[in-house]
C-alpha cells in the first residue's frame, strides 16, 4: 500500500487483481485449447499470441507447457463428464450407457489430439502420474458402475471380474488412440473397431451387438 492509499483502497484492489488474474488465465486456457486442437505441437509463445497475451504471462499461470497441457486436459475432463452427465439422464440399458460413454469420449479425443501428449509420449513424474489417476478416476468409476449394472442385468458377461474388464475396456482406448496417433489407422476406423472390440470383451451376444 502506497502513502496515497488508504485500508480500503488496498482491500477492494486485491480483488480486483485476482479477478483480473482469473480471467487471464482462463484466456490463455481457452486460447490453448483452441489451438492445441489443430496444433497439437503449438508452443507456449504460439498460445500466448492466441490468447492475446504475452509470453510472461503466460508462464505467470503455467510454468512450463506440461503444467498447462495438465490444465487443458482437466479442462476436457470436465467437459467429457458434463457430456456423460447429460447423457445418461436418457436412461436405459447398460449397454446403451456404456457405449454413449465410449463415444463422447472418443469424439474428446479426436477434438483434442494433444491428449496423447499425455499418455506414453510424455515422460511422467510421480506427481504427473497421481494427476492422471486422479483425472480418470471419475471416468473409471462411472465405467465400473455401468459394467457392473450389465453383468446384473444378463447384457454382459458375468463371468470376469468387473474392475478386470473396466481395465481391459480402457486399454482397448488407450490403443485404440495410440494407432491414430502413430498414423496407423482412420478415427473413423480405429472407432469402428474399438466398439468391435469392446462388446466382445464384455461378452455381447448377437442381439445386443446391434444396438
Amino acid at each position: 500500500m502506497t502513502a496515497f492509499e488508504t485500508p480500503g483502497d488496498a482491500s477492494r484492489t486485491q480483488p480486483r487483481r485476482r479477478a483480473d488474474a482469473e480471467r487471464s488465465r482462463a484466456a490463455v486456457l481457452d486460447a490453448a485449447l483452441r489451438l492445441l486442437a489443430e496444433r497439437p505441437d503449438a508452443g507456449m509463445a504460439a498460445i500466448a499470441t492466441a490468447a492475446g497475451v504475452t509470453r510472461q504471462t503466460v508462464y505467470a499461470h503455467f510454468g512450463t507447457r506440461d503444467a498447462l497441457l495438465d490444465a487443458v486436459a482437466d479442462r476436457i475432463t470436465d467437459q467429457a463428464m458434463a457430456a456423460m452427465d447429460e447423457a445418461e439422464e436418457n436412461g436405459g440399458p447398460a449397454l446403451d450407457s456404456l457405449l454413449r460413454l465410449q463415444d463422447i469420449g472418443w469424439r474428446l479425443f479426436e477434438h483434442n489430439p494433444v491428449l496423447l501428449q499425455l499418455g506414453s509420449s510424455r515422460s511422467r513424474a510421480d506427481g504427473d502420474a497421481d494427476a492422471d489417476q486422479a483425472r480418470h478416476e471419475p471416468v473409471t468409476a462411472r465405467l465400473t458402475r455401468l459394467i457392473e449394472e450389465g453383468q446384473a442385468s444378463g447384457e454382459f458377461d458375468p463371468a470376469p471380474p468387473a474392475t478386470w474388464l473396466v481395465a481391459a475396456v480402457t486399454a482397448l482406448g488407450h490403443a485404440a488412440g495410440a494407432e491414430v496417433g502413430a498414423g496407423r489407422m482412420p478415427a473413423e476406423e480405429a472407432a469402428t473397431w474399438l466398439r468391435t472390440a469392446t462388446l466382445a470383451l464384455l461378452g455381447v451376444g448377437p442381439r445386443n451387438s446391434a444396438l
